[in-house]
């Protein structure tokens, strides 16, 4: 399985081994131009060839294997719905980039895109909990949840990538900040955040992140897209 998946991935400048050290879970090794992640590999080759597609397609778009903000703005909106999507993708590049440095790396989309496909849902909620903490104190208040909620409401709407949701932002906020904050001290810890979302599946489809919106593909032609349907 080794080589025949070291083929396709060396094709995109990866070298990649499994390795296995008796009962413990299998792990994926990748390599890239210096850089290396190191990844759970729960589902063997269906998850490999998985994560094989999603990185495909973001060094297709980005050679160096370097993202900027403007950069993953511009896919982004091109990918959703414009400008309208402008802000959020600025909070989903914010969490992607752990050292602040002002560029997602290899190493910093693979970690995230692995988790966010493969992580349990501790994992994933933990993520984005990131998200929401904009100013990253360990704490999200009120305003920050409603900054990013009216981002994402914005943006969903205007793809129609939700239902429509009979609560606005800020009503949502509202609800979700009522059920989380056990304590009432008037913010969410991680605990509460945690704890709150996996005993409320209405909460935990809200907050939860969506792998699609940290793909990095340019849209297909307009041209192109008529044509398939002629």
């Amino acid at each position: 399985m080794v080589s025949s998946i070291n083929k396709a991935w060396r094709k995109l400048g990866f070298v990649v081994y499994i390795k296995s050290v008796g009962d413990t879970e299998p792990l994926l090794l990748l390599y890239r131009m210096g850089q290396a992640a190191t990844l759970p590999c729960r589902r063997g080759e269906s998850y490999v060839t998985e994560l094989y597609e999603w990185f495909r397609k973001f060094i297709n778009e980005c050679p160096s294997g370097l993202i900027t903000l403007h950069e993953f703005q511009r896919h982004f909106c091109n990918g959703t719905v414009g400008s309208e999507s402008a802000e959020y993708a600025e909070q989903i590049f914010r969490t992607l980039d752990n050292n602040g440095d002002g560029v997602v790396d290899f190493r910093e989309y693979v970690m995230a895109i692995s988790m966010l496909i493969e992580g349990s849902a501790v994992e994933k909620l933990r993520w984005s909990f990131k998200l929401y903490d904009k100013d990253r104190d360990g704490a999200i208040t009120r305003e920050e949840m409603l900054e990013i909620m009216q981002a994402v409401y914005q943006m969903s709407v205007a793809a129609a990538l939700t239902k429509p949701n009979p609560l606005t932002a800020e009503e949502c906020t509202n609800r979700i900040f009522v059920r989380l904050d056990k304590d009432k001290n008037a913010i969410i810890s991680l605990e509460e955040f945690i704890e709150g979302a996996l005993d409320d599946d209405w909460i935990r489809e809200m907050l939860e992140c969506d792998p699609r919106n940290v793909k990095v593909e340019r849209p297909p032609r307009r041209d192109t897209a008529l044509g398939a349907h002629g």
